[in-house]
């Protein structure tokens, strides 16, 4: 019964009142998008995608546009680690937008970039509509990361028999940095650093210091158009976008 139970949230279960699902869409490629995603979408009447300003398109919403043409379609300006936006007012404003299509009779779906775990901007939604409507019935489906997407084009194994697996937004200061590859480097345990963006030319200098800018993969726009993966020591531009991340194994 509990596995059968545990089924029914991924598979197509029948929505007998409006919803919220939260909906892990992949890091960019719509052919990894699973079929729970899909269902989901299809099923709900109303799309509320992320974007950065109100000039800017969703990567989200471009990923599933083959199934959302006809449906609402309700861009939600997301803070994206912004000094200029008040995160607390986005996250109200979003919920306030959700939670009316929702008590209107809509079931809603919010897409997530990559999966629905990891460095996800949904859940602080989710975490709002949870304590102030507990009535509203909610759902998340997982998507596949740009972690796990970059390491399957790479063969690379995230985590043998044994290791232990790290994954940090990565640091702002040399020495934080530093501190974390040594520790990760004595301990044996394999690092990606993700949302290198701005902060390349930092990283570039500590990997050369550490003597593994050779051994060290980056992965950038995972699934996108412009995807590159290639070893650090390859990559010779100055700056990197935002969607960028670093996996490193010490042997």
């Amino acid at each position: 019964m509990l596995i059968k139970n545990f089924l029914t949230v991924f598979a197509g279960h029948k929505i007998d009142s409006p919803s919220l699902t939260i909906v892990g869409v992949g890091p960019g490629d719509p052919s990894l998008l699973t079929i729970a995603a899909v269902d989901a979408i299809k099923k709900a009447k109303v799309i509320v995608f992320p974007i950065s300003d109100d000039n800017k398109k969703s990567f989200a919403a471009e990923i599933v546009k083959k199934y959302t043409k006809f449906k609402k379609n309700i861009p939600i300006i997301f803070p994206m680690a912004r000094q200029d936006f008040d995160p607390d007012e986005i996250w109200s404003n979003a919920v306030q937008k959700i939670v009316k299509f929702i008590k209107n009779g809509e079931s809603v779906v919010l897409l997530c970039l990559g999966d629905t775990s990891l460095f996800a901007s949904s859940s602080n939604i989710l975490r709002i509509i949870k304590h102030n409507y507990p009535e509203i019935i909610t759902k998340t489906i997982p998507g596949i990361s740009s972690v796990s997407a970059a390491a399957a084009l790479n063969e690379f194994d995230l985590v043998k028999k044994g290791e232990t697996l790290i994954i940090k937004e990565c640091p702002s200061s040399n020495l934080e940095l530093t501190s974390l590859i040594r520790e990760s480097s004595e301990k044996k345990r394999v690092l990606v650093i993700m949302k290198v963006g701005k902060r390349w030319n930092l990283v570039r200098e500590t990997l050369k210091k550490e003597n593994i800018i050779n051994s060290s993969l980056i992965a950038l726009s995972v699934g996108m158009p412009d995807q590159i993966i290639q070893y650090a020591s390859q990559y010779k531009k100055d700056f990197m976008p935002y969607f960028s991340l670093i996996m490193i194994r010490f042997d």
